[in-house]
């Protein structure tokens, strides 16, 4: 009888080993899988760092010398203009040159050049901007960060897959935001955040326009909704990214934050985007993120996030 309890015991704290065992063994994997992530997300963090920082140095040089060019070219006019007075009947010859070239659309046209150049590098300054706010570095601490700024750096990044193709329009984003304060927070961490949620809803659409007619499409665009609000106490922020794209099963909305889940096909998907995407709400900024979806209609995330750092 003893011999037999002993066994029992033994086989009871066996299975208890198993268990814990297999816990841990998940964990570690869990773990690993998103110390891969993030070694991605850090690899991409600094691509990005580094093609913006090569992006200034010309871009500098190019606005550094527009200011002088204009500046040259209005003093050149104005020394034709004083040749033209002092000489007004200057030979056949130098008329011929001048109707030849058009001096008088010249005149007119190369200023607009060179506004249309600074409006070039103006606008390439503003895309470095947003790469080095989509590439920033975390510290071990929060700081105030401009969420707007980091979801709109994110779409920078996505563009290339809004713009559209050989058999299906463009996607349109929509940005309705509200009037949002800086928030405390992991910047570098929400905008992989931003990233996950942006380019799950990109895909979703991207399998919805295989399941449609172009015509049904043009009649629906498809689109991504981003709307951004400040709860009535000023001490939350939401992030609301919706999509009209496939929507989920029941089945689908209740595993969507599980790791490894994913219903893409092998090589599109990790299983991981959603899963680390809560983990930095939920862990790392003691927020929520919600799913709501109604399959054949869309799918839309919500980020829940205190305004301040409740830890301090």
């Amino acid at each position: 009888m003893g011999v037999a309890l002993q066994q029992t015991d033994l086989l009871i704290k066996t299975r208890q080993q198993a268990t814990q065992l297999e816990q841990t063994l998940q964990h570690l994997q869990e773990t690993q899988l998103q110390l891969v992530q993030n070694e991605k997300m850090s690899a991409l963090g600094n691509l990005v760092a580094g093609v913006a920082h090569e992006i200034n140095n010309p871009v500098g040089f190019i606005a550094g010398n527009l200011k002088p060019a204009q500046d040259y070219v209005q003093d050149l006019f104005g020394l034709i203009n004083l040749y033209q007075e002092k000489l007004p009947n200057p030979g056949q010859d130098l008329e011929d040159e001048i109707e030849a070239i058009d001096l008088e659309y010249i005149r007119e046209d190369l200023p607009k050049l060179i506004d249309s150049m600074q409006l070039g590098v103006n606008r390439i300054h503003e895309i470095s901007t947003s790469l080095r706010t989509f590439s920033r570095s975390d510290k071990d601490y929060k700081v105030p960060f401009n969420l707007h700024d980091g979801i709109d750096s994110t779409i920078l990044i996505l563009k290339h897959r809004l713009k559209p193709h050989e058999h299906y329009p463009a996607i349109e984003v929509v940005r309705d935001y509200g009037n949002l304060p800086q928030v405390e927070c992991f910047a570098g961490q929400l905008n992989q955040v931003f990233m996950n949620l942006l380019a799950n809803a990109i895909d979703a659409l991207e399998e919805s326009h295989r399941q449609r007619h172009l015509a049904n499409i043009q009649a629906t665009p498809h689109q991504i909704l981003i709307q951004t609000r400040l709860a009535e106490d000023g001490e939350q922020v939401s992030i609301r990214i919706a999509d009209n794209g496939i929507g989920m099963t029941e089945e689908v909305k209740q595993r969507v934050f599980d790791y490894l889940f994913t219903t893409k096909s092998v090589g599109k998907g990790t299983g991981l985007g959603l899963a680390i995407a809560q983990q930095i709400v939920v862990e790392r900024h003691g927020g929520r993120l919600k799913v709501d979806s109604v399959l054949g209609q869309g799918t839309e995330f919500t980020i829940i996030l205190p305004v301040t750092d409740e830890t301090h």
